[in-house]
């Protein structure tokens, strides 16, 4: 598929898969990192990583409907860790890898990116909840609703370990409420049928990638298997959008420059009043 036909193809249907978007020696620098993070949960960190593992803990985010507190090698079960960039220099440049930013340049239609989120979801061996059908702009204070998520696979995605789902063409709904997102292992991804109907799981190969836009529906099913699914999430949009903050947030918030605007780092964005 060209770029002409790539960039068709994510307007039409709202998605987009990339395959081997990584080499595997790249995956298996990120699963590496990904282990370090765990230990650094679990307090394992070697004294010159104390600082950086700090940093770490306040951002990971506890597995709510696993069954045991930990894994294998006393490990804490995680669901995710927010902001890696601000602590992980792997997933920092993981967000301005050369072919992904081409990619999200090309489907957003800029040279100028911004970064809206950098996250890792996890679906621990046996224990991953389900994550119910929702679009990402309904949580995200940024108009228009204009950014593209990409979701890495840092191992093989399938059906049974919890692959992303999506409903092609529901990014042209437009905005609508979803609820709690995190779900317990056996419940339903959404409770209006007539979405539900309508939902197609994507298994990506590790190291490939889905490219979606932000009024996607989207979600996953539980890990029933004894194989992690983990998963490096980024979002990015163009200087165009806007930050419109609610529910008294600060009227203005930094962001990471990823790509262009004359090599800034970052870019502050100001609520209008």
């Amino acid at each position: 598929m060209d770029l002409k036909a790539r960039k068709a193809f994510f307007e039409k249907e709202g998605y987009l898969v990339v395959e081997n978007l990584l080499s595997a020696a790249e995956v298996e620098t990120c699963q590496a990192e990904i282990h370090c993070l765990h230990q650094f949960a679990a307090g394992q960190e070697s004294d010159p990583e104390k600082e950086r593992a700090a940093v770490a803990r306040r951002h990971v985010q506890q597995e709510p409907f696993a069954t045991d507190e930990t894994q294998g090698n006393n490990l804490p079960v995680l669901r995710k860790a927010e902001n890696t960039r601000q602590y992980s220099e792997v997933f920092r440049d993981l967000a301005q890898h050369p072919k992904l930013i081409r990619v999200v340049q090309e489907l957003i239609g800029t040279d100028d990116l911004l970064l809206f989120r950098s996250t890792l979801m996890f679906k621990p061996a046996f224990h991953g909840s389900s994550h119910g059908l929702h679009q990402d702009s309904a949580y995200w204070p940024m108009e228009p609703p204009n950014l593209v998520t990409v979701s890495i696979a840092l191992n093989d995605a399938t059906v049974e370990n919890g692959c992303f789902k999506v409903i092609p063409r529901s990014h042209l709904w437009g905005m609508q409420s979803w609820g709690h997102i995190a779900r317990q292992q056996d419940a339903v991804l959404t409770d209006q049928k007539e979405v539900s109907e309508q939902q197609m799981d994507v298994p990506l190969s590790a190291g490939s990638a889905l490219f979606f836009h932000s009024l996607m529906v989207h979600g996953s099913g539980p890990n029933t298997t004894p194989n992690p699914r983990n998963t490096a999430l980024y979002a990015y949009f163009s200087p165009q959008v806007r930050y419109v903050p609610k529910d008294g947030r600060p009227g203005e918030k930094t962001f990471p420059v990823v790509a262009g605007l004359n090599g800034k780092t970052e870019l502050t964005l100001v609520a209008q009043t």
